[in-house]
Parts: C-alpha cells; sequence; structure tokens
C-alpha cells in the first residue's frame, strides 16, 4: 500500500510539474502590445508581434496620437527612409532563446531611425513586455502592455 501511494504521490507531482512547465512555455511576446514611451511615460502606438516559423516579426497596427497618423520615417537611411510610421515593420528576426526570453533581432525606432539588437522578456504571466535595445554596450528599456 505505501509502494502504490508513493506512485501516486510521485506520479501526480510529476503531471503538475510537466503541466507548470507546459504552461509557461507557451507564454510568449504573440499578440498586441501597447507600446509606452519611457520618456513620458505615454502611451503611442499598438504593435503586433506575430510568429512565423519559430521567427518574431513586428508591426506598428495603431498610433495612438490623432496628429502623428501620417508621419514617415524620415530620419531612416535604408529602403524605410520616408516610408509611412503606420504599418511598418519594426521588429525582425527574433528568435526563442529559453522560457520566456526572446532575442537576436532587432528593433528599429522610426522616431530617430536608429535600429536596435533586441531583447524581449515577456513578464507578468505574459501580461507586460520588457523591449530591451541595444546598440553596444548601451541600451534603453520600454515596457509594453499586452492589448491582446
Amino acid at each position: 500500500m505505501k509502494k502504490l501511494n508513493k506512485m501516486i504521490l510521485l506520479s501526480t507531482f510529476s503531471a503538475v510539474v510537466l503541466a507548470s512547465q507546459s504552461a509557461f512555455a507557451t507564454i510568449t511576446p504573440v499578440g498586441l502590445w501597447k507600446t509606452i514611451d519611457e520618456d513620458t511615460n505615454q502611451a503611442k502606438s499598438y504593435v503586433r508581434i506575430t510568429q512565423t516559423n519559430g521567427v518574431l516579426s513586428g508591426k506598428v497596427e495603431t498610433i495612438l496620437d490623432p496628429t502623428k497618423q501620417n508621419d514617415i520615417c524620415s530620419k531612416c537611411d535604408d529602403e524605410l527612409k520616408d516610408q509611412p510610421i503606420l504599418g511598418m515593420t519594426i521588429i525582425t528576426d527574433v528568435k526563442a532563446q529559453e522560457d520566456g526570453v526572446w532575442g537576436d533581432g532587432e528593433i528599429l525606432d522610426p522616431t530617430n531611425g536608429k535600429t536596435y539588437t533586441l531583447q524581449l522578456t515577456v513578464q507578468d504571466e505574459g501580461e507586460k513586455l520588457e523591449v530591451r535595445g541595444y546598440i553596444g554596450f548601451f541600451f534603453r528599456n520600454q515596457y509594453w502592455l499586452k492589448v491582446e
């Protein structure tokens, strides 16, 4: 009987551990996010992050300031120069690194035209996203909030 109880306890424990690992592993940055300006703490836009073949990309879906609906990337220096920011893909080539952390891609800041190496970290059970952009040793963080 003790042996049976041990087996039941071990099986239950294993099932709980596996279920919790599976639930944690499914939290990704995929979805619609409200971007928050790190200087003003104001919401700026909605960015939709999608995944194709294990690689993430993100596109500006909505610009919240009505006066900036027609803004273009005037400071970009590549094929995005003078292109509309609304609808622009600003996150590219991001891949999973470990549970809740994605990186090795890039993010474009269309307000200054700079491209940063990107790391995304899912926080608060998928409700918050730390967006860290690097240039060399320097980085800046933003925290985006899950919309859907």
